[in-house]
Parts: structure tokens; sequence; C-alpha cells
């Protein structure tokens, strides 16, 4: 494991800021930008569902291979990685402001364009957040160490989603997007004075030496990874679901003024930015494996009871965002802390983080593409239209939104118990993530 010092809070916010503008773009990319082709543009959600599974499955399969890029840049230098993810910067923000301002409005034409200028997106948006990752997880440390590191980015993270829920409704898309542009050059500026992490084994200085051939694959061959991304992806999809129909709920189910939806959205990201620190104490005392499980139940008891919301439930729908938001806490701090944990027990430190996060995200990037390319066309196959008021479609909207994500989590919780927590795996990931100090 790669050793190093403490890390100090103005190390961490260097290094952390990034997650701000990276978290940013993710909300508009994977929650606001349905909902506005559907309303603004009148895009069917079969269409649209089409359109955004065949951009999110190539997001997802080139992940991989933005991985192994990864590793190759930090193979040849620290400012490869980071020229590199200028170039991306620069496209991410070109790219989201052509998504919400399209240069053509025709049907067939609009359909290209947002396929296109989605594949564009999502690429810079992968590479430069796979970068920032590995960057993260070749810092190396103790567990502990490991959250911090994570936290630091999660929490800046939850700023930029926070910002980006608010920005739209109250100063427009103008506003948000200028605003992304702002943090976006600033994240980029505070990594180039992020601690550097150590150079792998394999690098002589002055002597570039590309990653082994298999690194793409390499992580597949860890079955501790595999188990760790088993669990992961069904407690992806779990939070995929509701993530991309939040939107239709809060309108149609709930049928909240617009003027609301900034309230539910910062309630959700402000108490996941709060509950970090608080669920970083349970990990020094309980772990990452158990302390990730205690959050996934405690969605799950919040959660459920929206199922039983309507028109009106503003309050106790408020109610139930801040607490969801408390149980998000474990799902940002959490799994890649323990992602970094296997890549140190593997001994694949300095040399293969960027494999391991390019599959990482690419089981992300599945869960969200399946979310969308699914729920939606299903949601309109049963019978819901945005702007229904039929009682049969609002119900579809509600089990779709509410129940299907609280089963997910329940398989999800249920594979961390039996796959990570119970004793036969614990060598296997339990060990390198057991807190200071406490008996094997």
């Amino acid at each position: 494991m790669i050793r190093m010092q403490p890390i100090r809070a103005s190390q961490g916010l260097a290094y952390g800021l990034l997650g701000l503008p990276l978290a940013f773009v993710a909300l508009p990319l994977y929650v606001l930008l349905p909902n506005h082709y559907a309303r603004e543009f009148g895009m069917p959600l079969a269409t649209l569902g089409a359109v955004l599974l065949a951009a999110r499955l190539f997001d997802a399969i080139t992940d991989p291979l933005l991985g192994r890029l990864a590793d190759h840049l930090f193979g040849r230098s620290v400012r490869a990685v980071l020229a590199v993810g200028a170039v991306s910067a620069l496209v991410l923000a070109l790219g989201l402001t052509s998504l919400f301002f399209p240069a053509v409005r025709s049907a067939d034409a609009l359909i290209a364009w947002a396929l296109v200028a989605l594949l564009i997106t999502y690429t810079a948006y992968s590479q430069l957040g796979i970068a920032h990752q590995s960057w993260g997880a070749r810092l190396g440390g103790d567990e502990l160490q490991r959250g911090r590191i994570v936290a630091w980015r999660e929490g800046a993270a939850l700023v930029g989603v926070v910002l980006a829920s608010v920005l739209p409704a109250l100063l427009g898309l103008p506003v948000m997007l200028s605003v992304f542009a702002i943090t976006l050059l600033l994240g980029w500026w505070a990594w180039t004075r992020a601690p550097r992490p150590a150079a792998h084994a394999g690098a002589v200085a002055g002597v570039y030496r590309p990653p082994q051939r298999a690194s793409l694959w390499r992580p597949w061959g860890r079955p501790a990874f595999r188990r760790l991304l088993a669990v992961f992806m069904l407690n992806g999809i779990a939070s995929a679901i509701p993530a991309t129909l939040v939107l239709f709920f809060i309108q149609d189910r709930l049928q909240a003024p617009p003027a609301q939806e900034p309230m539910f959205l910062a309630a959700y990201f402000v108490c996941a930015a709060l509950s970090i620190p608080l669920w970083l104490r349970a990990v020094a005392r309980f772990g990452l494996a158990r302390t990730w499980l205690a959050g996934m139940l405690l969605a799950i008891a919040v959660f459920v009871w929206t199922a039983f919301l309507g028109a009106g439930d503003v309050v106790p729908f408020l109610v139930v965002c801040a607490l969801s938001g408390v149980a998000l806490g474990t799902d940002l701090a959490l799994p890649s802390a323990l992602l970094a944990g296997v890549i140190a027990a593997e001994g694949d430190s300095g040399q293969h983080e960027g494999a391991y996060f390019g599959w990482w995200n690419f089981a992300t990037k599945l869960n969200l593409a399946l979310a969308a390319g699914l729920a939606l066309p299903l949601l309109g196959w049963w019978g819901y239209t945005p702007g229904t008021r039929s009682p049969d479609g609002l119900q579809t909207l509600g089990l779709a939104y509410a129940v299907l994500p609280c089963v997910l989590k329940l398989l999800a919780a249920a594979a961390l118990q039996v796959l990570i927590l119970r004793p036969t795996h614990r060598r296997a990931i339990l060990t390198m993530n057991r807190p200071q100090g406490t008996p094997p």
C-alpha cells in the first residue's frame, strides 16, 4: 500500500474541489435533461428513453477504455494527466451548453443532435472523472484516510449538486451554465495544486513505461472486486431509477409548484453533505462495509413511505428527502473507499487504478442507462404520460419511483451481507478495511 502523511484540510480541498463541477454537471445530465427534452421539446418518452439508453450504453462501454487511458497518462507523468484533463474540461463545458441550447428544433434533427452531443459530453465527463478518482485512490493511506479523501471529493460534489438543483429554477439555465464553467476552471486549477500520487513501481525518472497490456481486464481477475461490484450495481440501479423519475413524481404525483422543486433537491443533497462527517465517525468504529449496510437499511426505511404520498404532500416528501439524503452519505463516501482498499490489498496500487475505476464507472453508467432506457418507456406503455392526472398513471409512477427502488436496495443490502460481510469473505475486504486497533 502507498504510504503518505495524513492529508491536511487544504490538501483535501485542493484535490476534492474538482468534484464540485463534476457533480454539478451530473445533475443536469442525468436528472434535468430527460425532463427538459420531454416538456420543452415534446420528445416522446419512448424516443427519449432510446436516445438516453444508446448514449449511456456508449458512455458505459467506453469507461474501461478511458480507465486504461488514465493509467497510460499516469504512467507518463502527472502533467500529462492534468493537460488531458484541461482539454476534457473545455469539451465538457461546450457539450453541456449545446445540449440545453440545441441549434436545431425539428424532431428528427433534435434526436440526432441530442445523441451526438450526449456522446461527446459523456466522453469528456467520464475521462475527467476517472482521472480524478484514480488520482485520489493513488494517494493511498489506511481505511480512515481513504474515507477522508473520498469525503473531500464527495463533499465538494454535494455542494455542486445543490447549486445545480437551485440555480436553474431561481436564475435560469444560462446562469447555471455560466456558474458551471467558472467552477470547472477553479476545480481544475485547484487540482493542479493537489497532493501528487506516488509514481508506480514500474516508472523510472525520465523514462515512460506503458501499463501492462492486461491491465484493462485485470480487475475481473480479483474476486473481491467482482463481489464489491455486484453490490455496487444493485445499489446503484436502486438510486438511478428515482433520480430519473424524481421531477416527474414531484410535478405530477405531488403536483407541487415549480418553485418548490429546488427545495426538495436541496434538502436531499444538503443533508447528504452534513451526514458525511457523522458516517466517517461510524466508519472509525464499525468499518466501511457495516456502515454502508446501515445506510442502505436507513434508505429503505425512509424512502418506502414515498409510495403513500399524493397531491399536496409537500412537507412529508420534504422530510423523506432530508432523511434519504442522510442515507445517501454512505453511498457517496464509502463504496469508492472500499474499492481503493481492494486495489491496495490486491497489490495493484500505483499501476491499475484507472482500470478499476473504469469498470466501476461502467457499472454506474450502465445503471443510469438501464434506468432511463427501461423505466421511461415502461412508464409510457403502462399508461403514464408527463402531466397526467389519471389515477392509474399516477399509481404506475408511484410504484416505479418508490416501490421498485426499495426492492432493489433490499437486494443490495442482502448482497452486501452475503458477499462481503459474511465470515467466509471477511479476509478479502474486511481485513483491509478494519478500523485501526480492532482485533481480527
